[in-house]
Order: structure tokens, then C-alpha cells, then sequence
């Protein structure tokens, strides 16, 4: 299943993030509805990671993942060490995983808040909608959810665009798609990168930039001077951000037909830079060796 999906890379903790995440839902379950014809089901990530109904009481418990934090603010300051051991080894301090067999799910992953953060390390949201979504509203519409999703959280970068499904915030089987995701470069496979910090995951059909990503790329200014692809705008936002756009509508592009996506490349070359590489270590269990890289670099090489 492919679906439209919106990635958002957080700098903070949940403290700093929680009132906007909480908004960013209802602004999401306002659009598609709160029936179960949208989000219908919810993962359990702090007990044995069984899915349940998202009925009355599983939304109290996901609304109270989603609420502020009481208590000490820092894993540092809290005495029971058998919670903050738990944390570590769950490796976030709030998980909400939530889907619809649509195609529709919204996750959140929040950092473990340390009192001196994990180097490079981020909160991750995200926002999917199922493809027959975008064809029945238009690009137009869905850019411009997404555009006011992305408005209500402080992201260090974030990307929209075409995408495998996945269940879980893990991201779906490679092993079941890497011939297909090679095939069509504009697929992402991941819900995010969760230590980016201010490089680049990866070019998109939307590519939200904020402000120090921005600074570090030369401002939309240089963007705009560099970038010469039909149909790719460079749009400044409010708080020093930018937006840019490949087109009109997403597009999963396939190279077998010879449609490298051709924006994307250019894109990809201005950001080189800044692109978070593909670790030489990183292993897809299940492919043959260097494909991980090889996706990796797909409008690259």
C-alpha cells in the first residue's frame, strides 16, 4: 500500500513540543474525521506491543501519552531508576502509534529529554493519508493541510510526499519492497531519521527547511538562484523557514521507464552537503548487500 505521509524532525523534548502536538492532531482528526473510517486502531509500545480497538479508553490513554509532562522535567533528576532504565531501553520518552486500514496513521516518538541532550537527536512526527485521499481532494488541498500541520510545530527540517505504508513507526519490511522502492525513487520507506539533527533526510516533493537548516543551505535566496527544475518553487515562511516544493503533486517517478524525477536530482545535488549520509554500516536484513546505500543515494548516483 502507498500512502502520503508527513514527517516532521523535532529539536525538543516533549515538554517543549506537547501543546503542538496535541493540536496537530485534532487539526488532523478534524479533516479525516474521528470515526473508525479514519484512525481505527492503536499500538500498545509500553506493553507487549499489541494492537488494540481506538475506543473511549484507548484514546484516554493516548491522550495521556500526549499530555504535558508532570513531575521532574530531566531522566537525570528522576530517582526511580527502574523507570529511567525502562526509558533507556525503550529509547523514548512518549510513543503514540496510531493507524487505520486506509492507510490513514499518526506517530509520535519523543526523545529521551536528558538534561544535555543525545547528540543530533529528535523528536519525530508524522501524518499519513491514503493516496485515494489526494486524488479525491487534489494536491492543492493536501499541501495545504500539510502546510498548517507543519505551522504548528518548531521543526528543525521535515519532508511530505509519497510513501510505503508501514503499521508501526519502524517503517514497513524491506526486504518485501527494496525492488520495488529502487524502481520508484520518489517512495520513501521510513517514517524518519530519529538522530538528524541539522542535516537533511533525504529530498521529497515538499521539503520544509527551518530556520538553521535555512541558514546553513544559503537562505531561500540561494535556493532560489540554484534551483531551475520546471515546476519547483521556493517559498519563504514565517520564523525564518522555507518550503520547498518539486512540482505540483507528489510523484513516485520510475526508472525503469527512464523517469528519474529529474527535480528531485536537482535538489538532491544543491543539498548534497547537508544530506544525511547513508551510514556504510547500515544493513536492509533480508537485501543484497549495498542496497540500503544504493537507496540511500538514489538521486545521487
Amino acid at each position: 500500500m502507498k500512502v502520503l505521509r508527513l514527517v516532521l524532525h523535532l529539536p525538543f523534548d516533549h515538554a517543549d513540543v506537547a501543546a503542538g502536538v496535541n493540536h496537530a492532531l485534532d487539526v488532523y482528526l478534524d479533516a479525516l474525521g474521528r470515526g473508525p473510517e479514519g484512525l481505527s486502531d492503536w499500538r500498545d509500545v509500553e506493553g507487549e506491543d499489541d494492537v488494540f480497538p481506538l475506543e473511549g479508553e484507548g484514546w484516554d490513554f493516548i491522550r495521556s501519552m500526549l499530555a504535558p509532562p508532570t513531575g521532574p522535567r530531566f531522566l537525570d533528576d528522576i530517582p526511580e531508576e527502574p523507570f529511567v532504565r525502562h526509558r533507556v531501553k525503550k529509547q523514548f520518552d512518549r510513543c503514540v502509534e496510531l493507524t487505520g486500514g486506509a492507510g490513514y496513521g499518526f506517530f509520535y516518538w519523543a526523545r529521551l529529554p536528558w538534561r544535555t541532550p543525545e547528540p543530533d537527536a529528535m523528536s519525530l512526527v508524522s501524518f499519513s493519508w491514503p493516496t485515494e485521499s489526494l486524488e479525491a481532494h487534489g494536491a492543492e488541498a493536501s499541501r495545504a493541510l500539510m502546510e498548517r500541520l507543519a505551522a504548528l510545530m518548531p521543526y528543525a527540517s521535515g519532508h511530505a510526499g509519497l510513501a510505503f505504508y508501514s503499521p508501526n513507526v519502524w517503517g514497513p519490511e524491506v526486504a518485501s519492497i527494496h525492488e520495488e522502492a529502487l524502481r520508484h525513487p520518489g517512495l520513501d520507506v521510513t517514517h524518519g531519521e530519529r538522530h538528524l539533527g541539522v542535516r537533511v533526510d533525504g529530498v521529497h516533493w515538499l521539503n520544509f527547511l527551518g530556520p538553521e537548516v535555512l541558514g546553513r543551505v544559503g537562505g531561500t535566496e540561494a535556493l532560489c538562484a540554484r534551483l531551475h527544475a520546471p515546476g519547483t518553487t521556493v517559498q519563504a515562511l514565517e520564523g525564518g523557514r522555507a518550503l520547498v516544493a518539486l512540482g505540483p503533486a507528489p510523484e513516485a517517478g520510475d526508472v525503469t521507464r527512464g523517469d528519474t524525477l529529474p527535480a528531485y536530482r536537482e535538489l538532491a545535488r544543491v543539498l548534497e552537503p547537508w544530506l544525511l549520509p547513508c551510514p556504510e554500516t547500515r544493513v536492509w536484513h533480508g537485501c543484497p548487500p549495498g542496497i540500503a546505500r544504493r537507496w540511500g543515494r538514489r538521486f545521487l548516483d
